[in-house]
């Protein structure tokens, strides 16, 4: 039982490791975009291959222990939750790529003025990300329900952008391509915060036992 106690030390730090270069990867992103730094995109790009590998290695480790441990309660919520928030790291690392690639195109295209703030609402995904990492490490219910609480002010931030977007484009018929790319931004940034959300569900689901994906307003 020590040998197991230690391998499920070492997939939690593994883990978290991940989750750093993912959160890496999206601010790297959101500041391409934002800066217009080509050098940024370019990095977020050569990065995806090592968050791929790392999605597998774990995977492959979780399998290992599921199949020769054959855990039960505590530890099993941990191992499935670790698979599901595994999957979400590894999406949220195609959506950083997604925004660096956008951020490419941008570059081809004047900027627009438009009044959406991306920095705030990029400071409130990472901030969710974190907060979910840090509730995973330390299995902490309560503050990733606060990750929960933050997923509808980033769909309002989300709803607002879109329509200012939109309604740019409409009067600016020559910035539609530039409009289209910056929308495709919002909802990546949008689809990160889902991510986050799913994450902060498989920790309250580990540390409680609770399955809260359908009725997340619930205090636990």
């Amino acid at each position: 039982m020590r040998h197991f106690a230690i391998e499920l030390e070492e997939l939690k730090t593994k883990l978290l490791q991940m989750g750093g270069m993912v959160e890496a990867a999206l601010h790297r992103s959101v500041r391409a975009v934002v800066d217009r730094d080509a050098d940024l995109a370019k990095k977020v790009k050569e990065g995806e291959a090592a968050i791929n590998t790392m999605e597998m290695e774990i995977d492959e480790l979780v399998t290992k222990l599921l199949v020769l441990q054959q855990p039960v309660a505590r530890d099993l919520r941990f191992l499935t939750s670790v698979l599901k928030i595994n999957t979400d790291l590894e999406r949220m690392g195609d959506l950083a790529n997604g925004l660096a690639k956008r951020a490419q195109s941008l570059m081809n295209y004047p900027p627009l003025k438009l009044n959406i703030d991306l920095n705030h609402m990029s400071s409130l995904v990472e901030s969710m990300l974190l907060k979910s990492l840090d509730a995973f490490l330390r299995e902490d219910a309560y503050l990733a329900q606060q990750v929960l609480l933050s997923d509808d002010e980033v769909d309002a931030i989300r709803g607002a952008a879109y329509g200012e977007i939109i309604a740019h484009m409409q009067s600016n018929p020559a910035d539609v391509r530039a409009g289209v790319e910056l929308i495709f931004v919002v909802r990546n940034l949008e689809r990160i915060g889902d991510h986050a959300t799913n994450m902060a569900e498989g920790v309250i689901y580990m540390a409680k036992g609770v399955d809260v994906r359908h009725n997340s307003k619930t205090l636990v």
